[in-house]
């Protein structure tokens, strides 16, 4: 006689569907009574939105964290703690200065060079390479905002890979050295720093 196996596993999708329902009814409902507000609401969220302020909000999250947890890591000595969160905060600070002017200056860049023929003067400097990035078909593009900031973010990215050891390694030192020596963290920084390899 042939048995088939008997399977124990438990479908999870009713389970999943209600506790998403549940995260979604603790969203008070809110309105916009007029469209002054929602022009507001909706520039704001386009201003968040930007890649350039992703990296900035990035950076404010990482701030208000990332040291906290260093500080309060027992597991290392005193001085080990107060290394780690000085190199925290200077690679944090370092990172988002340097990835939002990387970002911001690569959108604009792309801006600069993708313009319509319409918007090509004579008397503008560079003029015959301000199409440079614009594509061929136009028609395709939905929004020139939106494909100015993706290409901008692509041309960022590359840069960044230059960037991070060409500005933001020399700036993390700089700034993990003044840190430190405001912290006063005794001379035997060396053999404690293998212990936070982690980063």
């Amino acid at each position: 006689m042939k048995v088939n196996s008997i399977s124990n596993n438990v479908s999870m999708t009713g389970f999943t569907t209600s506790l998403k329902q549940g995260a979604l009814n603790c969203i008070p409902k809110c309105s916009f009574n007029s469209k002054d507000n929602f022009q507001k609401m909706y520039e704001f969220t386009q201003k968040i939105v930007s890649p350039e302020n992703n990296r900035l909000i990035l950076g404010a999250t990482a701030i208000l964290t990332q040291p906290f947890i260093d500080m309060n890591n027992k597991k290392v000595d005193e001085d080990t703690r107060k290394f780690s969160t000085a190199r925290t905060v200077a690679k944090i600070i370092a990172g988002t200065g340097v990835g939002y002017l990387v970002r911001l200056s690569c959108i604009k860049a792309i801006e600069a060079f993708s313009k319509l023929p319409h918007e090509i003067t004579p008397n503008m400097r560079f003029a015959k390479f301000r199409s440079l990035f614009l594509p061929k078909d136009i028609s395709l593009i939905d929004s020139m905002v939106t494909y100015k900031k993706s290409v901008g973010t692509i041309l960022g990215m590359f840069v960044m890979l230059f960037t991070n050891f060409l500005l933001d390694a020399p700036i993390t030192k700089f700034l993990t050295n003044r840190f430190v020596s405001k912290m006063h963290i005794s001379a035997s920084k060396p053999e404690n720093d293998k212990e936070v390899k982690h980063e």
